[in-house]
C-alpha cells in the first residue's frame, strides 16, 4: 500500500498531512509514535518500583530476619495507629465542616467555605515545627501558663507531650483534613434537593437527613478523600521523624542511611507497598456492588438551615478552629519570626535555596506537564484497553510513598552509574562515578515518577472537554495528530496545562523525603533547609524559608476554591 494512503484526493503532501497509519502493529494495537511514547513513559515510571521488588526478593543476606525480630512489629504497630488516628480525625473534621458550611447558615459561613482549604498550604512537617515551637516546655503556651498560674516546675502541672504519636495524629489531621473536606463538600453540593426534601417530609431532622441520606450518598467521595489522606500519612517523613514516631518511612531511612543496608531498606519498602496496595484494594472492595445514584434530576439551590444563638456559635467555632490552628497561627508565627530575625533569614543562603527550589520545581513541573500531555493524547488517539491500562499504571507513583520511590530511584541509577563508570574507564581511562545518581537528574526523576499522575489527570480533564468532532474536522482538513494537537487541542487546553504545571510545581516545592535523599551533596532546597534547621532547634532562622513554602501553597488553594464553588449544577454554590 502506498505511504500516501489516506491523503484526500487532489491534496498534495504537506505539513497538514501524515500517513493514514503507522506501519508497526501489535495485534490490533497500532504502534504509532504516541503509543510508543506512552509505553516508554510507563517503563520509565515502573523502573523504580520494579527495582525495589527485585532488590527485596533477590537479596541473600539475613537482614530481614533481624528486622522482623526487632523493629518490624514496632513499625507495623505505629504505622497502623497513626493511620487509624489520622483517618478518623480527618473524617470527623473534613466531613463535619463540609456539611456545616454547605447546609447551614451562620455568621462567617461564606468566608469559611474557602478558608477551610487554607491548611492545604501548610505542609505537615511545617505545622509540626510550629506546634512544637509553641507547645513544648519552653514554648509560648506553657511559658504563659506558668506565668499565669505561678507554676514553677514541670511537676506542678500536666501538659500533653507534643512530640508523641498523639501529637503526630493531631498535626497531620489538621494538615490533611482538606482532602476529605474538598471531596465531601463537592459531593454535598452535587446532591439532588429531592432526596433531602423527602427525608424531611418523612420526619427526619437536619442531623437525621445528614446521617441517613447525605452521608451515604457522599460515601464514595469521602472514602476517596480518606484514602488520599492515608496515602499522604504513609508518605510523611518530616513529621514522624521530628516527633520520634517509628513508622515504616522512618525505618526505611534508618536502615538505609544509618545501617547502610540498601537490601533492608528495599525489603521494608516492599512491606510498605503491600500496605498501599491493601489500602487501594480495601477502598475498591468497600464500593464493590454498591450504587450511589441520585433518583432525580432536579438540581437547584440546596435547602439551608439558619442557625442562631448557641448553635451558630458552636458551628462557627467548629469550622474556624481548624483554620486558625492549621493556617492562621502557623502563618503568624512564621511571619513574626521572619520579621524579628530578618537579618538571619534574609541572607544569601536563603536566596540560594529559594533559587534552587524554584528552578528545580519549575523544570520538573514543565517536564511533568509535557509528559502528561503525551500520555493523555496517546490515550485519546488510541482508545485501546492496553493503552488505557499503561497510562493508568504510569500514575501509580503518586500512590507510592516517597521513601519507597527514593530507594527505587537510587537502585537503577546506581546500576547506570556503574555501567557508565566502566565504559569511561575502558574507553578513556578516566573514572566517572555518580554521573546520574549524584546529580539533580535523580531528583527530577523522583519528582516525575511521584507527581506524574497530577499532571496527567489535569491534562486528561482538559482534553475530555474537547469534542471528538474537532478531531474529525482536523483530520478532514488533512492535519495529522501532531498538527491537530498544535492547532486545535493545545489552544483549548492551555488552562489545563497551566493547572497541571502549577500543581506539580507546588508539590515539588513542598516535597521533603525525595529531595532529602536524592539531592546532590551540598545542595539544599527550602524544604530541606527548614527541616535541617528545625531539627537543630534553629527554626527561627529558617522561618522565612518556611513562610515561602506556605505562600507557594496558597496558589492551588485559590484554584480549588474556584473549582468547588462551580461544582454545583443547576444553581450557584452556597
Amino acid at each position: 500500500m502506498s505511504v500516501l494512503a489516506g491523503r484526500p484526493p487532489g491534496r498534495p503532501p504537506g505539513r497538514f498531512w501524515r500517513p493514514a497509519a503507522f506501519p508497526l502493529t501489535l495485534g490490533r494495537l497500532a504502534l504509532d509514535p504516541w503509543v510508543l511514547g506512552a509505553l516508554a513513559v510507563a517503563g520509565f515510571v515502573a523502573a523504580p518500583l520494579l527495582a525495589v521488588i527485585w532488590q527485596a526478593l533477590a537479596t541473600s543476606d539475613d537482614i530481614w530476619s533481624h528486622l522482623a525480630a526487632t523493629v518490624l512489629p514496632v513499625y507495623i504497630r505505629e504505622t497502623l495507629l497513626l493511620m487509624t488516628g489520622v483517618g478518623v480525625g480527618t473524617f470527623i473534621v473534613g466531613t463535619g465542616c463540609a456539611w456545616l458550611v454547605t447546609m447551614c447558615r451562620f455568621p462567617g459561613q461564606r468566608v469559611l467555605t474557602w478558608a477551610l482549604l487554607l491548611p492545604f498550604a501548610v505542609p505537615a512537617y511545617l505545622l509540626a515545627f510550629v506546634a512544637t515551637d509553641q507547645l513544648e516546655y519552653a514554648g509560648t503556651v506553657q511559658t504563659g501558663l506558668r506565668a499565669l498560674f505561678g507554676w514553677q516546675r514541670p511537676g506542678d502541672y500536666w501538659f500533653p507531650e507534643i512530640r508523641s504519636l498523639g501529637g503526630a495524629v493531631w498535626v497531620m489531621t489538621l494538615a490533611l483534613y482538606p482532602y476529605v473536606y474538598l471531596l465531601a463538600r463537592a459531593a454535598f453540593l452535587e446532591q439532588s434537593v429531592c432526596v433531602l426534601e423527602v427525608s424531611r417530609t418523612l420526619g427526619k431532622t437536619a442531623w437525621g437527613s445528614f446521617f441517613g441520606v447525605a452521608l451515604p450518598l457522599a460515601r464514595p467521595a469521602i472514602v476517596i478523600g480518606i484514602s488520599l489522606v492515608l496515602m499522604e500519612t504513609l508518605n510523611d517523613f518530616g513529621t514522624v521523624d521530628f516527633f520520634a514516631v517509628e513508622t515504616f518511612t522512618v525505618g526505611i531511612y534508618d536502615v538505609w542511611l544509618n545501617q547502610s543496608s540498601i537490601a533492608g531498606a528495599a525489603q521494608l519498602s516492599l512491606v510498605l507497598m503491600v500496605f498501599v496496595l491493601a489500602l487501594i484494594t480495601a477502598e475498591r472492595l468497600a464500593r464493590r456492588g454498591r450504587r450511589f445514584h441520585h433518583t432525580s434530576s432536579r438540581y437547584q439551590n440546596l435547602p439551608s438551615y439558619r442557625l442562631t444563638g448557641l448553635k451558630a456559635v458552636l458551628a462557627f467555632a467548629a469550622c474556624v478552629l481548624p483554620v486558625v490552628i492549621g493556617f492562621v497561627i502557623p502563618a503568624l508565627v512564621l511571619a513574626g519570626y521572619a520579621i524579628r530575625f530578618h537579618a538571619e533569614t534574609l541572607s544569601p543562603r536563603y536566596l540560594e535555596f529559594a533559587a534552587n527550589s524554584l528552578g528545580l520545581s519549575a523544570f520538573a513541573a514543565i517536564a511533568a506537564a509535557v509528559i502528561g500531555l503525551v500520555l493523555a493524547y496517546a490515550q485519546r488517539l488510541s482508545q485501546h484497553p492496553a493503552v488505557n491500562g499503561v497510562v493508568r499504571f504510569a500514575g501509580i507513583g503518586y500512590a507510592v510513598p516517597a521513601s519507597v520511590l527514593a530507594v527505587g530511584v537510587i537502585l537503577p541509577l546506581s546500576q547506570l552509574d556503574e555501567a557508565m563508570d566502566g565504559a569511561t574507564m575502558t574507553l578513556l581511562g578516566i573514572p566517572a562515578p555518580l554521573l546520574v545518581s549524584g546529580t539533580l537528574a535523580a531528583v527530577v526523576y523522583g519528582y516525575l515518577v511521584r507527581f506524574l499522575a497530577l499532571s496527567h489527570g489535569a491534562v486528561e480533564a482538559g482534553l475530555t472537554k474537547v469534542t471528538p468532532n474537532m478531531d474529525g474536522a482536523a483530520r478532514t482538513l488533512g492535519a495529522g495528530p501532531g498538527g491537530a494537537l498544535k492547532r486545535v487541542h493545545f489552544p483549548l487546553i492551555r488552562g489545563s496545562l497551566m493547572t497541571a504545571a502549577l500543581l506539580v510545581f507546588v508539590d515539588c516545592m513542598k516535597e521533603l523525603p525525595l529531595t532529602l535523599v536524592l539531592r546532590p551533596f551540598d545542595f539544599d532546597t527550602l524544604a530541606t533547609f527548614v527541616y535541617q534547621y528545625a531539627s537543630d532547634e534553629l527554626f527561627e532562622e529558617a522561618s522565612l524559608a518556611a513562610l515561602t513554602i506556605v505562600a507557594a501553597g496558597i496558589l492551588p488553594v485559590i484554584l480549588l476554591s474556584m473549582t468547588i464553588v462551580a461544582s454545583r449544577r443547576g444553581g450557584t454554590a452556597p
